[in-house]
């Protein structure tokens, strides 16, 4: 697997990433040392006896911003809620702060959960509940800070997603892309040291899109968090990531930097990648055989 990213000017060079991106990934992981902060060894999935994940490994060191894409179905999502224990895997271990997960109880798993923070897909916010609430609820449930401090806290980070004139709103009052910074906001709530999001960008439009992507890389360099984004925007993707992994068929088949994704030579890659209707993959995901499916053979 892929090795932190040394702090060189070869490596640079080697990449085409801007020296200063490249920089503040290298520094934060050279100070963590070579120890992963999330590893994935040998994970496997089943539903319903069908293998959804198989044989996946992935290495993801701090400070990084980790892309997972794929196509829909591919297991991004499902790969993400093994990561942070909503789902146990069929076979393998993932290691979340050097701690194996799989082994842990809910208990414990609960302990780990308040060091990283989830940016889910449609934002998660409680309706009856206004935006500061929302943003000061994993506050008030996880820490015994006095109210007067939640309340600066709550202004402190929906002004890191620009938003701290919004407090007092319901969620209903607000546009989509406004209710995925305000998830964000909450995500961060409690200063955590990995934020994982999925589909950030799903559902809005260019613009509110490329906010989001600008937050994700700002919160990265400002709280010096490792992020972990689950996509399939291929512009989002080459914007934000450090290092890339492509889901397919159950497997991670590339892994490497936006360069290296870019200029893979594997037919899969290269047709996720322009969006090509004919290619590798394939439009039908069913595997049996249609006719004889229909004479219930």
């Amino acid at each position: 697997m892929t090795e932190p990213v040394e702090e060189t000017a070869a490596t640079t060079d080697a990449t085409g990433s801007a020296p200063e991106v490249e920089a503040t990934v290298a520094t934060t992981t050279a100070d963590a040392g070579p120890e992963p902060i999330i590893r994935v060894e040998d994970i496997g999935i089943d539903f319903q006896g069908r293998t959804v994940l198989d044989k996946i490994h992935m290495n993801i060191y701090h400070g990084e911003t980790a892309v997972i894409m794929g196509g829909s179905g591919c297991g991004k999502s499902t790969l993400l809620r093994l990561i942070v224990g909503a789902y146990r895997p069929s076979r393998g271990r993932i290691l979340l702060f050097n701690e194996d997960i799989t082994d842990l109880d809910d208990k414990e798993m609960d302990r780990l959960r308040l060091r990283f923070g989830i940016l889910f897909q449609s934002g998660a916010l409680y309706n009856s509940m206004t935006v500061g609430e929302n943003v000061a609820l994993p506050m008030r449930e996880h820490t015994d800070l006095a109210d007067d401090i939640i309340e600066i806290m709550v202004k402190m980070k929906l002004e890191l997603v620009g938003l701290r004139d919004f407090g007092d709103l319901m969620p209903a009052q607000i546009s989509g892309g406004m209710k995925k910074r305000v998830g964000l906001a909450r995500a961060i709530a409690l200063d955590p040291e990995i934020i994982f999001y999925d589909e950030p960008s799903a559902g809005l439009d260019p613009i509110v899109a490329g906010v989001v992507d600008m937050l994700i890389m700002d919160l990265s360099k400002k709280l010096g968090v490792t992020s972990v984004v689950v996509t399939h925007d291929m512009h989002s993707a080459f914007k934000i990531a450090d290092r890339m992994f492509m889901l397919y068929q159950g497997n991670v088949i590339a892994e490497g930097t936006p360069d290296e994704i870019r200029n893979s030579t594997d037919p899969a890659v290269q047709q996720f990648i322009t969006g090509a209707p004919d290619g590798p993959i394939p439009l039908r995901m069913s595997k049996t055989d249609f006719a004889k499916d229909l004479m219930g053979e």
